[in-house]
C-alpha cells in the first residue's frame, strides 16, 4: 500500500519534473515534466529495499534520508540533490494537505509508525574531527556560506570573497578592534588581519577551534594581531570598534537571544558597527527539518528576520542593510557536496562508517537542494551603534 500511495503522491504533485523508480526490475515513472514528455526522465531512482516507501510517507525527509543511509535506494549519476530539490520544489507536504483523503491516510501511517517507536530513535553521536571537515571545507576551513561573483567560482574562491565582502560591508579601518563571536578556525579574524589592518579578536566554546585556530594564526605570523579564546560570548569584555558573528545565532537558544544582542550592544564602541551571518527561516512558520535536528545540528535553530530586527531593535542597533544571500549557498554546498565525493575514500571507515558517510551525503545534497527549492535564507544583517552616524550611499 504504501508503495502505492507514495508513487501516486508524486505523480500527482510532481509538474516539472519526472521521477523514475526502478523497484524490483521494474521502471515506474512519476511526475509530469516540463515539456509534457514522460519518456526521459530527470533522475532515475533505483530501489533496493521498497520499505523506503513506508519510512518516507511515515516520517518525511527524515525516513527518506535514513532510508538512503541504510542503502534501500541510491540516486543514479549522483543526483541527489536534484532528486531532493525536484521533492522541495513542487511543495508535496502543502499538496498533502490540501487533499483531505490523502493527508488522512498518511496521517494514520505516521501515528501508526510513532507507535511503534520508530519516530524515537536514539540519535547517532559522531566525533567529527578535523579530518572531516578537512574533506570538504576550502583550504580556511570555512563552515559558512560563501559569496559567488561568478557561478563558475571555486570554493577557495567563494570563501575569500565572503571574506572580503564582510570586511567591506563593515568598513574595518586600519587599527580597528574586531570581535568575531563564533569564530570558528578563525579564517575571518586573519582575513581582516592581514588586508585590512585589524587587531582581531574570535571567541569559540570548541576547544578544537581554539587550538587548532592558534595554530593556524601563529604559522601566518599574526598571533602580535590576532588570538582566539576558549569563551562563552557571555564573558566578552573590553570594547570593540566592529562586531561579527557568523554561523554562531543558528546556535543560540532563543531564550538567550536578549543577552546575545545585549553583549554585542555592550561591547560596541559608540561608532561601532556589526554584522550578523545567519541560516534563517524565511516562511511564518519556523519548521526545524526532522533529518538534520537528528543528526546534524541537534540543537540549531532557523532565525526569522523579524526575530533579528526585534532583537537588534531592543538593544537600540540601527539597521543598515539586510540582504538574504541563500542562493549562494546552493554554490557554497556544491562545492563541499564535490569536495567531500572526491576525498571520502581518504577517511577512516573506523571513524566515520558506510552509514555516516551516506548520512553526510544526505545532509550535503540536502544543503544543495533547499538553497534552490525551499523556504530557508541565508541573512547577513548590518547594523550600527549610532543612528545618526554618516551611511554608504550604496551596498557593497
Amino acid at each position: 500500500m504504501s508503495q502505492g500511495l507514495f508513487l501516486d503522491l508524486l505523480d500527482r504533485g510532481i509538474t516539472d519534473a519526472k521521477i523514475r523508480f526502478n523497484v524490483g526490475g521494474r521502471d515506474i515513472d512519476v511526475g509530469r515534466g516540463a515539456d509534457g514528455n514522460r519518456h526521459v526522465p530527470d533522475v532515475v531512482v533505483r530501489v533496493a529495499n521498497p520499505r523506503m516507501f513506508n519510512r518516507s510517507l511515515a516520517q518525511g525527509s527524515l525516513g527518506l534520508a535514513e532510508s538512503f543511509m541504510d542503502g534501500d535506494f541510491v540516486v543514479e549519476n549522483d543526483n541527489l540533490p536534484l532528486f531532493l530539490e525536484i521533492m522541495l520544489r513542487n511543495r508535496l507536504d502543502k499538496k498533502v494537505m490540501s487533499n483531505p483523503k490523502m493527508a488522512l491516510r498518511i496521517g494514520w501511517m505516521r501515528v501508526f509508525d510513532t507507535i511503534k517507536g520508530k519516530a524515537d530513535n536514539v540519535q547517532r553521536h559522531y566525533d567529527l574531527g578535523d579530518d572531516l571537515f578537512e574533506a570538504f571545507l576550502d583550504k580556511t576551513l570555512t563552515y559558512s556560506c560563501g559569496y559567488a561573483l561568478d557561478p563558475d567560482d571555486d570554493l577557495d574562491t567563494l570563501q575569500q570573497n565572503k571574506l572580503e565582502r564582510i570586511c567591506r560591508k563593515l568598513r574595518i579601518r586600519e587599527g580597528d578592534r574586531l570581535l568575531d563571536i563564533g569564530c570558528g578556525f578563525g579564517g575571518l579574524l586573519m582575513h581582516a588581519a592581514k588586508y585590512h589592518g585589524a587587531k582581531a579578536t574570535g571567541v569559540t566554546l570548541s576547544r578544537r577551534h581554539c587550538e587548532f585556530g592558534n595554530e593556524r594564526i601563529a604559522r601566518e605570523g599574526l598571533q602580535d594581531r590576532v588570538n582566539i579564546e576558549y569563551a562563552d560570548f557571555n564573558d566578552v569584555k573590553g570594547t570593540f570598534d566592529r562586531v561579527v558573528s557568523v554561523g554562531m545565532l543558528e546556535h543560540v537558544p532563543r531564550r538567550e537571544y536578549g543577552r546575545y544582542y545585549g553583549k554585542i550592544a555592550d561591547v560596541l564602541t559608540p561608532d561601532g558597527v556589526g554584522l550578523v551571518h545567519v541560516i534563517g527561516a524565511n516562511a511564518p512558520k519556523n519548521e526545524h527539518d526532522p533529518f538534520s535536528a537528528k543528526y546534524v545540528f541537534p540543537n540549531a535553530n532557523q532565525v526569522k528576520l523579524s526575530e533579528i530586527a526585534h532583537g537588534l531593535e531592543q538593544k537600540g542597533l540601527a539597521i543598515l542593510d539586510v540582504e538574504n544571500m541563500i542562493r549562494h549557498y546552493h554554490y557554497t554546498a556544491k562545492g563541499w557536496l564535490k569536495n567531500f565525493r572526491g576525498n571520502r575514500a581518504r577517511l577512516d571507515v573506523k571513524k566515520y562508517d558506510a552509514t555516516f558517510q551516506k548520512m553526510w551525503e544526505f545532509y550535503l545534497s540536502a544543503c544543495v537542494a533547499a538553497a534552490k527549492a525551499s523556504d530557508a535564507a541565508l541573512y547577513q544583517v548590518l547594523f550600527m551603534k549610532d543612528y545618526t552616524a554618516p551611511m554608504p550611499l550604496h551596498r557593497v
